[in-house]
């Protein structure tokens, strides 16, 4: 199942085109790293000029060769940012882990949904087989009283008590195959089977039990293999480096520049050039924003409350999550401990049985003391399977609490 719900989940495949996204996320921040190259090209057509006194008296005009150029090419490398670019990179480092932890997180989701209605299943096989068996039963009884009735010997409200029951009964059996189709058809959706799958149980399930582990054990598995705890303490590490990406703000950006600009005609001369003009330059640029002296501390004090929070954040999901591992560990040892208890009900349901049996077979004892019976035995032993399945359930929600399903 958790094979096949990896492969067709539509949930999962969510969270792993998600993760990819994060992936080329992670490229695009390093482009950063690359220089930055700058071409333009145009041609123009320039108008005559027009000359006169600077309080714009005697004007006149002045012819202009018509055709402009001009091309310019330039590079510029930034080797110093105060750590602005590699902290951005960092960060969509930690964006793809979160990104991941999330993917994972929802496969335990997935996974421990999966289990849920599997065992949900199982469950209501065993209650329509104690339905089945009380209507083949009550539909006997019925059959007695009517043979009965015909003698004298049982009055018509009894057969009307007994004929209510089995409609009881009928209702019921439709309501749980009803909710038997309901969950096979999550489960088929889910795992990406086509409309009309019928899942089965693999009774067999439960010749394998889990056994019961230290809580430390758990504990500190939870402790390493949490998605959710990573996330947390990831969070903590986004903080940080968001501190270090707003205190770059206050530093100088250093880079290398290069540059090649050819133009014509040469219009800065009167009367103009009609000339191409071509000149290159390398240098090292310098570049500040003063603003940031007055405007980044606010800003910094803000990112270290965000990384004060994520501190507590962190410690109060562990708390949560103790808390989660020890509820689980407490409700395996009962599920046990339930376990015990309906087998020794079972162990008393079946010698109440061989005594009514035997009493029955003597003609000792009437036909709705052998059923009582009957289903008091057949109850138990479904008791003991749905306390199994308990087990298995608490058992796959231990390992839910933990980061291990």
């Amino acid at each position: 199942m958790f094979g096949m719900a990896e492969a067709n989940s539509r949930s999962i495949l969510t969270y792993d085109l998600a993760e990819k996204e994060a992936e080329q996320a992670v490229k695009v921040a390093k482009n950063a790293l690359l220089p930055s190259v700058d071409v333009s090209l145009s041609a123009s057509y320039l108008g005559d000029g027009w000359i006169a006194n600077r309080n714009f008296s005697d004007g006149a005009n002045a012819s202009m060769p018509h055709f402009g150029n001009n091309f310019a090419l330039e590079a510029s490398q930034v080797i110093y940012a105060g750590g602005a670019i590699s902290n951005a990179i960092e960060m969509s480092k930690l964006q793809l882990q979160l990104a991941k932890l999330d993917k994972e997180k929802n496969r335990q989701e997935i996974r421990f949904l999966l289990v849920g209605n599997y065992l949900e299943l199982y469950k209501l096989r065993n209650q329509v087989e104690v339905y089945q068996k009380n209507i083949e039963q009550t539909k006997r009884l019925l059959a007695d009283i009517n043979a009965k009735q015909n003698e004298g010997l049982a009055i018509r409200n009894d057969i009307t008590r007994y004929e209510l029951q089995l409609k009881s009964y009928e209702l019921a059996l439709t309501q749980i195959e009803n909710s038997q189709i309901i969950i096979n058809n999550q489960l088929i959706t889910v795992l990406g089977l086509p409309q009309g799958s019928v899942i089965d149980i693999d009774t067999t399930i439960l010749n394998n039990m889990p056994g019961m582990e230290d809580e430390a054990l758990w504990q500190q598995a939870a402790g390493e293999l949490s998605p959710v705890l990573k996330q947390a303490k990831l969070g903590i590490e986004h903080s940080q480096i968001n501190e270090k990406i707003i205190n770059a703000e206050r530093l100088p950006s250093v880079a290398l520049v290069a540059g090649d600009h050819l133009d014509g005609p040469i219009t800065i001369e009167v009367p103009p050039i009609n000339k191409n003009f071509n000149y290159w330059y390398v240098g090292v640029g310098v570049k500040f924003n003063i603003a940031s002296t007055f405007k980044t501390g606010k800003k910094a004090k803000l990112a270290k409350l965000s990384t004060l929070k994520a501190i507590e954040g962190e410690k109060l999901l562990q708390e949560n999550i103790q808390n989660d591992v020890k509820a689980a560990h407490v409700r395996l040892a009962e599920s046990y401990t339930i376990f015990d208890t309906q087998k020794k009900s079972l162990e008393l349901a079946i010698q109440n049985y061989e005594v009514i049996n035997n009493r029955y077979l003597n003609e000792l004892a009437l036909i709705t003391e052998m059923l009582d019976a009957s289903n008091s035995k057949l109850s138990a032993e479904l008791q003991v399977a749905n306390a199994q399945i308990n087990i298995l359930f608490n058992y796959y929600r231990l390992k839910k609490a933990t980061g291990k399903l």
